[in-house]
């Protein structure tokens, strides 16, 4: 019962991840591909408020936020609490929505980063909320503090940096293994993303 519970949870999120809530709202709200518009061709969050509006950016924010949240939360409610050295099913449950949204079983694989959906499945941890603090805090100190730009090494830097919060700072293994799961995952994205990469640049703010 127990096996068949975390692989449903699992399966779920990955579905749930699949659909790019971005191409949705798009076609139904602006009655386009948002997507064809923009240079890194990203279904996600900012592509979403940028070539569709308010009201397509919201509430791809909200769907692609509940897409992570949701399989997450009601995982780790309905099950007893995970020891603090088992590696799974915490890891794959926590790392399944980002996943699906990176590789969209629904979208022949290619999906967007996964930043918002991220948050998302850190947030179903509450009320542990230590590792989407750490996620919020780096792109706060990356893009307010020791700026990088542009957001494609921003965003891997983030990632980087906070999987070595996370791990050094939660002693549950299945939240260390499934963000270190999820950086693999979005820096592989970022990797293998078709968008032209300026030159990286490192300010310090009160020097920009």
């Amino acid at each position: 019962m127990w096996k068949y519970n975390w692989t449903a949870a699992v399966l779920a999120g990955y579905l749930a991840g699949s659909i790019l809530f971005a191409r949705v709202f798009g076609r139904l709200i602006c009655k386009k591909e948002i997507t064809a518009e923009s240079k890194d061709k990203n279904p996600g969050t900012a592509n979403a408020f940028t070539y569709g509006g308010f009201w397509c950016g919201f509430l791809t924010l909200c769907a692609d936020l509940l897409k992570g949240f949701l399989p997450v939360y009601a995982f780790f409610r309905l099950h007893p609490p995970l020891p603090s050295s088992d590696l799974f099913p915490g890891a794959l449950v926590l790392a399944a929505p980002v996943a699906g949204h990176i590789f969209p079983l629904f979208y022949h694989f290619r999906g967007g980063k996964g930043i918002a959906v991220t948050f998302g499945s850190l947030l179903g941890l509450f009320p542990m909320m230590y590792p989407a603090a750490v996620l919020a805090g780096g792109f706060l100190f990356f893009s307010l503090i020791l700026r990088i730009t542009p957001h494609f090494y921003r965003t891997a830097a983030v990632y980087l940096f906070s999987a070595l919060l996370i791990v050094q700072g939660t002693k549950i293994r299945a939240v260390q293994a499934g963000f270190l799961i999820i950086t693999g995952l979005v820096c592989w994205r970022l990797h293998a993303s078709e968008e032209e990469r300026e030159k990286c640049k490192v300010r310090l703010l009160w020097k920009c």
